[in-house]
Parts: C-alpha cells; structure tokens; sequence
C-alpha cells in the first residue's frame, strides 16, 4: 500500500467525478434492484439488463415472486450465469421478505438475505440512498485498487477492510467510484493517459520507471 499518499485527499475527485452516477443495472425501483444484484453476480450487468424487463413484467413485485416457482422462473432467466443457484436464492428471499417494504436498508438484514453478500448489500445500500456501512468491492475494484496502491492482494473482503481503515465513511462512496474507474478507464489494459488519478497510481509510476 502506498503509505506516502494522502488518500483521503488523493481519492476526493475520483468520488466527485463519479458521486451522482446510477449504477449501471438499469433497475425501476429497489426490488428490481436487490433481484438483478443476485442475478448479476458473476454475469455482466449488460446481460441482466437485457433479460429484466421481461422477468419483471412476470413478476412485478415481491408479492408476485414469493408465489413463483422454479420453473416459472427459469425461462425468464436460463440465460444467466449459474441461474440454478439463482432461482433458489430469489425463491427463498421472496418468501422470506414477502412484500417490496419489507426489504431490508441495513447490511446486517441484508447479508442474512439468500445470495446477498456484503458487495450487493453496499449496492443496494448505496442507490436506496442509505448511509454507507462499508464500500462496494467488485471485480474491477479488486482490479483498480491494488493498482492505485490504496489496497493489496485479490481477497474482497479484505480489501473492503483496508479501504474502510483508510478512508473516512463519508468518502466510502469510493468503492463504486473505483469500479467505475475500472470500467470506463482502469480496463485490464488501463488507458493511463486519461487518468485522473495517475498523479498518485503506484501502477502507473511503476510503468514510467518514476522514483519516489
């Protein structure tokens, strides 16, 4: 980890950049939203954003998927990744919370949920517009941050861990602001020359042969 970066300071214009920007699952309300987080794991938010209005033209609402059964669901969503898995987890859960008020605003609640860990937990939190009880670490954070220098190693939740130990919560948002990084910018072949945080990137002084 980069111990001569000031990374309060040094994230500030990544989270300003990125603050009011949706997630990229194109969902209507926040049932739809904690469904296509289940359904999004390991899957492309792209794809699920393509099979989701048909499902959710099936099942409009908590109510309607607590009575569905598997084989209701599967052609609506046979197209996503380990959708076995996956019906399982919204049948159980949809029966569990039984009504869209119901659903849970605290990670606590939320992680007892079938197939909602701590990252779709920080997701759901954060686009219900609840205060942030840890960061959104993705695919491509686990990716972006190690980069930058602000974490190590590949395990999420530790890196969630190191980010919460060196950020102050209200600059939490940055989990997402990374993995946006990591989408438009910080791709597997990174476009560092666009990059606003290149100033501070370990990665990218390694690349330059730049000596602290």
């Amino acid at each position: 980890m980069s111990a001569n970066v000031n990374w309060p300071e040094a994230i500030k214009p990544l989270i300003e950049k990125y603050k009011n920007t949706r997630h990229p699952l194109e969902y209507g309300n926040i049932y739809q939203l904690v469904v296509m987080v289940i359904l999004s794991a390991q899957d492309s938010d792209r794809n699920i954003n393509k099979i989701a209005p048909k499902l959710f033209e099936a099942f409009p609402n908590m109510e309607s998927l607590s009575r569905a059964t598997a084989e209701a669901l599967y052609p609506f969503i046979s197209g996503v990744r380990n959708f076995g898995n996956k019906t399982k987890w919204l049948m159980e859960l949809a029966q569990k919370v039984k009504e869209d008020k119901n659903i849970p605003t605290n990670l606590e609640e939320l992680t007892e949920l079938p197939g909602i860990g701590r990252k779709s937990a920080n997701v759901i939190l954060r686009e219900s517009g609840k205060p942030a009880e840890g960061l959104i670490v993705d695919l491509h954070v686990v990716r972006v941050a190690p980069r930058l220098g602000i974490a190590t190693g590949t395990d999420p939740k530790k890196i969630e861990k190191q980010l919460m130990d060196t950020l102050p919560k209200e600059e939490w948002d940055a989990g997402m602001a990374i993995s946006f990084l990591g989408r438009e910018i910080c791709r597997p072949t990174p476009k560092c020359e666009i990059c606003l945080m290149r100033s501070v990137c370990e990665y990218y002084k390694t690349q330059k042969g730049i000596v602290n």
